[in-house]
């Protein structure tokens, strides 16, 4: 998935105060240069900064991971709405004197610092489980969802599903950038993929992994609360306008609750995720719940870390099974 143009233009912006700022493309994404300098990369949305003893200074504990196949590792940006933090961090990189203008702006303004909700440190009983299973109420939250069928290392329908839910959630998230900032508007963090998983020929609970060609998925990304059905028409017009042929016949805006589950959370490869499984239904049976996954509640899985840029052994994955008391 390339870049937005709104995702680049908010990065240069929030650097602005580093230096002169300016992006350039690069092999379909874009490089990020600080006073002629190269910085870093701008790839599937997200900021990556090169390595440097300064930058590691101001991100002790920042993640590496490379931009693309094949790419020696970055430091992986995540708080990019926190605009000193750039502005630090970017002359760092480029080991320059920054600007005065943020000097000129008053100084209530500048001390102060923007709230932002993330949705994964304010919900961490639904985001941050412990390895040891519990059970959860889960509420009422609305999602953009994608709906396909078959392999999701192989199959084109999840490739498409994740251009469009990330090109939704972005958009989204920065219209305030457009002109067109939703009412209620606050800044936010952009949540974590989900998915919904079922095979064809059963309630599939995560653990008999078979024919992947056979899963019937829904794919989605939780939204802020003011994401209302006209902001989610008015989402989809605008990536139409810049991807005509992208199709969402099969993309829905949707309040879901999904009710008393327990979960747990896996750490490792996906395809070690049965023996994670067994020790959640244990769990299950012990507490006196039952497993109710079935056509209408569906083995549930949150991802917590990028497959393409993490390494198998430390991805993390939160599982969640329906479940229903005893009677």
């Amino acid at each position: 998935m390339a870049s937005s143009k709104e995702f680049v233009h908010y990065v240069e912006e929030q650097l602005t105060d580093a230096g002169e700022i300016t992006c350039r493309k690069m092999f379909g994404e874009y490089g990020i240069y600080c006073n002629g300098k190269i910085i870093g990369v701008i790839c599937d949305d997200q900021l990556f900064l090169k390595i440097t003893e300064a930058g590691r200074r101001i991100c002790p504990d920042g993640e590496e991971a490379p931009p693309y196949e094949g790419a020696k590792p970055y430091l992986l940006i995540d708080d990019i709405d926190d605009r000193g933090f750039m502005t630090r961090l970017g002359c760092r990189q480029s080991m320059k004197n920054c600007r005065s203008r943020s000097r000129k702006r008053p100084r209530e303004k500048r001390d102060k610092k923007m709230e932002k909700m993330d949705y994964k440190k304010a919900y961490k009983d639904l985001y941050m489980p412990k390895k040891k299973p519990s059970a959860i109420q889960v509420p009422k939250m609305t999602f953009i969802m994608v709906d396909g069928r078959g392999n999701p290392n192989t199959s084109k329908d999840y490739k498409d599903a994740m251009e469009i839910l990330y090109g939704l959630s972005f958009t989204i998230k920065m219209s305030k950038m457009s002109g067109r900032q939703p009412e209620g508007y606050f800044e936010y963090v952009v949540p974590p993929l989900e998915g919904l998983w079922r095979a064809d020929d059963c309630a599939f609970d995560g653990r008999n992994i078979t024919d992947k060609d056979k899963f019937n998925w829904t794919s989605m990304i939780r939204q802020p609360e003011f994401v209302t059905t006209e902001v989610f028409e008015w989402a989809k017009a605008e990536l139409k306008k810049k991807k005509p042929e992208i199709d969402f016949a099969r993309t829905r805006l949707e309040t879901w609750e999904e009710g008393l589950c327990c979960q747990i959370m896996h750490v490792g490869p996906y395809d070690n995720e049965p023996a994670t499984i067994a020790v959640l239904e244990e769990y299950i049976q012990a507490s006196g719940y039952i497993t109710d996954i079935s056509d209408q509640r569906w083995h549930h899985e949150i991802y917590l870390g990028d497959p393409r840029r993490t390494k198998p052994e430390n991805l993390k994955t939160v599982i969640r099974h329906p479940v229903r008391q005893e009677a």
